[in-house]
């Protein structure tokens, strides 16, 4: 039996192995966040061993009562994965995104007594009772769910929408297919949702190697890579840099001023419009760079940035460069931005020097 197991789930096995190593080995995730994946992998690892204990008792005729145990188990076990994977992924959510699976689950096991939702007739065949597909419907809604949560999340660049669009492709079929193939198809759905979670994690780091760890920006390897593709694209740089790091990190601390350099850098992406992306190019330096976009969409992202900033205690020198058809040159567009940026930081510290000293 156990060699059957194998044969059937080597696939399974081997990614699930690879995946857990991998955690196990990343620098880019917080324990938390690993320890709940790990949770997640021995779930579909358990599902796997369940799903096989069924159809090896759908396929001797044997121990029905059993079998509708491990039914109930597989119909609760897959919103339940999907509910942890939005709790792994979106740390925002508590346990409370549990509640319609264990709804789910409370009606599963009902059902081995009553058949409301799924039940075996006298020739060893699945019946579905009056909530047969609502299992169905409630994964169907975590799916959506989920895709829509990291829709909303992501910076809307390819890059970030391949991996929820795999995503999207593997748990639309995982509905779909068990209508098309039959059950047969839940002797892989362990398989397909191992594959899709290992896959996104893998986009995921390759992500975070792109991005600066402290404000979530994309850093500065990633803005010289994405400079220099397509850069005819390119109509627009804009420069911000913080004002007054410096003090906050003397007189406060360098935790102030990290804090300081998140909150600015939320403001910066909160403006951000399509087509328009943030980098974080140095200490307290960021770089937007907006591609095929008009004069006055670059004007409103600066009025959409101030006011962003407005609403916090701190502030930001910022200066723009504009090409109309976009032949001026990167080192040109960011020398032109760059020197408006410095003009108006000049401004903000000779007021800052005309200020009335406070009496102590």
């Amino acid at each position: 039996m156990i060699k059957d197991f194998i044969i059937q789930n080597w696939a399974l096995i081997l990614v699930l192995f690879a995946f857990a190593v991998s955690l196990k080995m990343t620098v880019f995730l917080d324990k938390r966040t690993i320890r709940r994946m790990l949770v997640m992998i021995f779930a579909v690892f358990l599902l796997s061993v369940a799903v096989f204990a069924e159809f090896r008792l759908a396929d001797s005729g044997t121990h029905q009562k059993v079998r509708l145990v491990l039914m109930a188990i597989r119909y609760s076990s897959t919103p339940f994965i999907l509910a942890m994977v939005i709790f792994t992924l979106v740390k925002r959510f508590r346990w409370f995104i549990f509640i319609p699976a264990m709804a789910m689950a409370a009606v599963n096991i009902v059902s081995i007594f009553n058949g409301v939702v799924f039940s075996v007739d006298a020739s060893n065949e699945l019946v579905r009772g009056p909530l047969g597909y609502f299992p169905y419907v409630m994964a169907g809604f975590y799916c959506v769910f989920l895709i829509y949560i990291l829709y909303a999340r992501s910076n809307k660049t390819a890059a970030e929408m391949v991996p929820i669009a795999f995503f999207c492709f593997t748990f639309l079929s995982d509905l779909i297919l068990p209508f098309v193939i039959g059950r047969d198809f839940s002797r892989f759905f362990c398989a397909t949702v191992s594959i899709a979670l290992f896959v996104y994690y893998v986009f995921s780091i390759l992500q975070l190697t792109k991005k600066d760890a402290l404000t979530g920006a994309l850093n500065r390897q990633a803005y010289y890579a994405d400079v220099a593709d397509e850069p005819e694209e390119i109509t627009a740089l804009v420069s911000l840099d913080m004002n007054g790091l410096k003090i906050i990190n003397d007189t406060e601390g360098h935790a102030a001023g990290d804090e300081a350099l998140t909150v600015l850098a939320v403001c910066f992406t909160r403006a951000l419009g399509r087509k328009q992306s943030l980098y974080r190019v140095g200490g307290d330096e960021f770089v937007i760079v907006c591609r095929r976009v008009t004069h006055l969409e670059v004007a409103q992202l600066v009025e959409r940035i101030e006011k962003n900033v407005a609403d916090t205690k701190y502030s930001c020198s910022i200066g723009y460069s504009y090409s109309i058809d976009g032949t001026k040159p990167i080192d040109t567009l960011l020398k032109e931005s760059d020197n408006m940026m410095y003009e108006e930081k000049a401004r903000y510290h000779r007021a800052r020097d005309f200020e009335p000293k406070k009496k102590k």
